[in-house]
């Protein structure tokens, strides 16, 4: 099926007919989605809520921001530095062979990051959310402002601005590996999601409210319905372009306008001519539709595993990620111990660790991850497994330091000590 369209002039093409599009649509995501190699290779993107030392209540605006990352060094590592809808700042490193190597990477342009910023009165601060200060856009890019009416007229606009404004991720990219083991290891991936999310849970407070999650970073994306569901399982490009064909349209665009779109539209509609828009879709709308598509385990060639709340634990949870998946022995241990709570994603955003089931594969999990990560990273993994095997999780200072000081006192200076 895929052969078929081999270029992006045909693509396009057949875009344009109603009758051949969805197929040339369905086929290009598909051929898309993962590319077939050796595997092995490691990226990782962390985010940073961006905290006035001087005064951490107020978060900064916009010039500021642009005027520090215009001040900001070639880094070390090689790592793009992007800034998100409410201020985060990400650091996003180029692949890296091995999780020590992407982990070094990131650690040198991390230490270079913090310097800089705290010599302008600023810090960057590793946390699932943003637990003090208000919801607050600051980014006046046309894409946010698009998303942000977007999800209004759709009827989630909390948890819409919540995600742009106040959460913070660690995402770990991994090689999609030789195409013979590819439903095996998104299988594997998918089982592991909410195990990994239980681990790293640390965002109890989210603009200075809690609800009881362990997770709000993870609530808020639950709240945007089908953009941020899981991608169901099957043949995993197959499945990957079902899922990003029923999603619906968030924007079109128009020369340089951006226009939302006020209301659910699957791409497929527009694909099949039912939509309310006034043209056809082309491959770029296509291409620029799946990047506003947030699954927790997002085909991109590679795999983005989008589902860590960032944490200054963060080394430790890059090096059991990549462990468990990329390392034969720990894969197979940890596809026993996920399997029993693969479907557990809302349980495990909401409960952590507290949920029996999913402590006890948590515990299974960074055990042989302990014993099967490379050298480099073994003492901060050994570390993590000790944390989890005493029931407990990055969270769980977070809450106590709440619980003593208020929100506002986990953007303090040694907060985001590593």
């Amino acid at each position: 099926m895929t052969a078929q369209y081999v270029t992006d002039q045909h693509v396009n093409e057949c875009l344009a007919d109603v009758h051949t599009a969805f197929d040339a649509a369905h086929a290009h995501v598909a051929a898309t989605a993962l590319r077939g190699g050796p595997g092995g290779q490691v990226g990782l993107e962390l985010e940073y809520h961006l905290v006035d030392a001087r005064d951490p209540a107020r978060r900064p605006g916009w010039p500021a921001v642009q005027a520090l990352l215009a001040g900001l060094p070639e880094l070390p590592g090689g790592s793009r530095v992007t800034v998100e809808p409410g201020g985060q700042i990400e650091l996003s490193t180029p692949p890296a062979l091995g999780v020590a190597a992407a982990v070094a990477a990131l650690r040198g342009d991390e230490a270079v990051l913090r310097a800089e910023l705290a010599a302008a009165g600023y810090r960057a601060v590793p946390l699932g959310t943003d637990p003090a200060r208000p919801l607050e856009r600051i980014h006046p890019g046309a894409r946010y402002v698009a998303m942000e009416r977007h999800f209004a007229a759709l009827g989630c606009a909390g948890p819409g601005r919540a995600m742009m404004t106040g959460t913070a991720a660690l995402q770990v990219n991994l090689d999609a590996g030789p195409e013979a083991g590819w439903a095996a290891r998104l299988s594997l991936a998918r089982s592991l999601a909410p195990v990994l999310v239980a681990i790293s849970a640390c965002s109890p407070y989210l603009a200075g409210r809690a609800s009881g999650w362990a997770s709000m970073r993870q609530q808020a994306w639950h709240g945007l319905g089908a953009r941020s569901a899981a991608v169901p399982g099957g043949s995993p490009t197959e499945a990957w372009a079902d899922h990003a064909l029923a999603a619906p349209v968030l924007l079109v665009r128009d020369g340089g306008r951006l226009t939302p779109v006020s209301e659910a539209v699957p791409f497929a509609d527009w694909l099949r001519g039912t939509a309310p828009f006034a043209r056809r879709p082309e491959l770029a709308d296509l291409e620029y539709h799946l990047t506003t598509l947030f699954p927790p385990i997002r085909p991109r060639g590679y795999l983005e595993l989008r589902c860590l709340d960032s944490t200054r634990w963060w080394p430790a949870l890059a090096g059991l990620t990549a462990t468990l998946l990329d390392d034969p022995v720990a894969a197979d241990a940890a596809a026993e111990a996920a399997e029993p709570v693969a479907d557990r994603w809302t349980v495990a955003a909401r409960d952590g660790l507290r949920d029996p089931a999913l402590r006890a594969a948590a515990i299974r999990c960074v055990s042989v991850g302990a014993h099967r990560c490379p050298a480099p990273l073994a003492a901060e993994v050994g570390e993590l497994a000790e944390l989890v095997l005493a029931g407990r999780t990055p969270g769980d200072e977070i809450a106590q330091r709440i619980a003593a000081d208020g929100p506002l006192a986990v953007l303090g200076e040694d907060a985001d000590a590593g």
